[in-house]
């Protein structure tokens, strides 16, 4: 949860444990890039689908920006949803890394009916989500309070 005004943030938690089938609380702290706004983080784990529930659970809360990331697993591609007040909902399919799978037909669809480059960008930058990453990436960073793990070591 990017951001949610203080009375939407035990709802949020209500309509999450609901969709996973348990008491959740999330560990609220405040948005420095929206004032008045809280954000929190929460793994979960469900079986296929449940992404798709909590992002309907949350669907139409007009003041919530979220993402909900869904990973794959052996045979299931992931799933990723963005939602901003002002988009809306945007849904992608992901990869094992998590990077957004645009299907065959929707580049062909954009190669065929945008003979001008400006235009192919703009349906590229449509399929990708573009606009809901730049209206949420100064929501993603959690501010200087933020618990952070360091990776000392890799590999």
């Amino acid at each position: 949860m990017h951001s949610a005004p203080r009375a939407l943030c035990p709802h949020v938690e209500w309509a999450a444990g609901n969709v996973l089938g348990s008491r959740t609380t999330f560990d609220w702290t405040a948005q420095p890039a929206g004032p008045g706004f809280y954000r929190a983080e929460h793994s979960w784990q469900g079986a296929q689908g449940t992404g798709a529930r909590l992002a309907s659970a949350l669907r139409g809360w007009a003041h919530l920006r979220y993402e909900i990331t869904e990973e794959a697993s052996h045979g299931v591609d992931g799933s990723r949803w963005s939602h901003t007040p002002e988009l809306g909902i945007f849904h992608a399919a992901t990869d094992v890394h998590g990077n957004i799978v645009v299907p065959e037909d929707r580049i062909r669809a954009a190669l065929e009916h945008s003979a001008d480059p400006v235009r192919l960008r703009s349906e590229l930058d449509l399929a990708l989500g573009q606009a809901w990453d730049d209206e949420l990436e100064p929501f993603r960073y959690a501010g200087a309070g933020a618990p952070v793990r360091w990776l000392h070591r890799v590999g």
